[in-house]
């Protein structure tokens, strides 16, 4: 067996290197038989020693920072980064609760799997957090994790979406959208612009791309929007799908819903991201969308990307789904620091837009 040189056995130990030893080590290493296969090895062990791993440089970050004892400490378990509404979301916790304003943040995406995001807030626990901020995926499946924030004293601020317990004092309150309205809000808009189309009594083929199921966006949307199908026994519901809120799936699903039915009028579409997807789908397909096309969209989120859409008259009308709620929990925060009540259910405000208004304008003021 080849034998290492002295000077290559103190490289791999030390975890450094100077450029003539690397000269005269590849030199004596190309005289030999196995030297392709060495060098590989030696690279891959100096790169162990020497770099570390990126798990190990977030782990020494997170050990060697630590709040100041003045900080107020708040731990925030996020759904994921599946739509541009929730990257919008997040950035807006970060530019909120920043060190200069006296917090210490600590943040945890869940990846869009429950079982992460209780691990995070066992996690905030152990750390002995001063507030949780929980945006949960689903509306179940809370009630042990949320008795043991409290039994911690812990304040839990539900954000965006909404938790369904048997017990409600196991969360200080609950900030966001209010889903049902906004479902409801797409149904009359539509009920308008049929009648003013001349469509009031036509039957009306419509299907719906729902958000992930079981999450409160999904749920007070659908639920929304059915109530007011019911007053208009014209309408009828094709299908209900499920794009995930996310461009690829409802891409996808579109592509199922024009093989399956060869008479859509209506998309609902429970988010922006599965919008695009959806236009994408129908274009491909050489159906014409809008006002005087095949197809008409109703979306929800109204993102600056969406709203170039309504402006060029691919979705019709977009329901605003307001993703900084940031501020509103700020306040909730430090209102509680004052000892101050706070109101259960706390809404942010929302309009929506449509083809008719000046979309230039809007787009230019907007924030997201």
């Amino acid at each position: 067996m080849v034998l290492l040189p002295l000077s290559l056995l103190l490289c791999i130990r030390q975890g450094y290197f100077y450029r003539r030893e690397v000269a005269g080590m590849i030199a004596w290493i190309k005289k030999h038989l196995f030297a392709s296969a060495f060098l590989c090895c030696f690279l891959f062990l100096l790169a162990g020693c020497g770099r570390g791993t990126k798990d190990d440089t977030v782990q020494q970050q997170e050990s060697e920072s630590q709040p100041d004892e003045d900080d107020i400490v708040i731990g925030i378990s996020q759904v994921g980064s599946e739509s541009d509404w929730r990257m919008t979301n997040t950035k807006a916790y970060m530019d909120t609760f920043t060190e200069d304003k006296g917090y210490y943040l600590i943040f945890e995406d869940g990846q869009q799997k429950q079982e992460n995001q209780v691990k995070a807030l066992r996690k905030f626990i152990l750390k002995d957090v001063d507030y949780i901020v929980l945006d949960p995926i689903v509306e179940t499946g809370w009630d042990t994790v949320l008795q043991e924030a409290k039994d911690a004293n812990i304040p839990v601020i539900i954000a965006d979406r909404n938790v369904l317990v048997e017990d409600e004092s196991l969360y200080t309150c609950r900030v966001g959208s209010d889903f049902l309205q906004e479902g409801r809000n797409a149904g009359e808009w539509l009920a308008k612009y049929l009648e003013s189309r001349g469509r009031g009594n036509k039957d009306i083929q419509i299907v719906t791309l729902q958000g992930s199921l079981n999450s409160t966006a999904q749920i007070g949307r659908t639920t929304g929007f059915a109530q007011i199908m019911e007053q208009h026994s014209n309408w009828n519901m094709l299908e209900y799908q499920s794009g995930d809120f996310t461009q690829a799936k409802a891409y996808e699903v579109m592509e199922y819903f024009l093989e399956t039915y060869d008479d859509i009028d209506v998309v609902i579409s429970e988010n922006d991201n599965m919008a695009f997807g959806a236009i994408e789908a129908i274009k491909e397909a050489g159906l014409k969308l809008g006002r005087n096309g095949d197809i008409i969209i109703i979306s929800f989120d109204a993102m600056r990307d969406a709203l170039r859409l309504v402006q060029k008259g691919e979705i019709v009308a977009d329901f605003e789904c307001n993703p900084i709620t940031a501020p509103l929990v700020e306040e909730i925060v430090q209102k509680l620091e004052r000892g101050e009540a706070v109101e259960k259910v706390q809404y942010v405000e929302e309009t929506y837009f449509d083809y008719r208004m000046d979309m230039e304008a809007l787009i230019e003021k907007r924030e997201y």
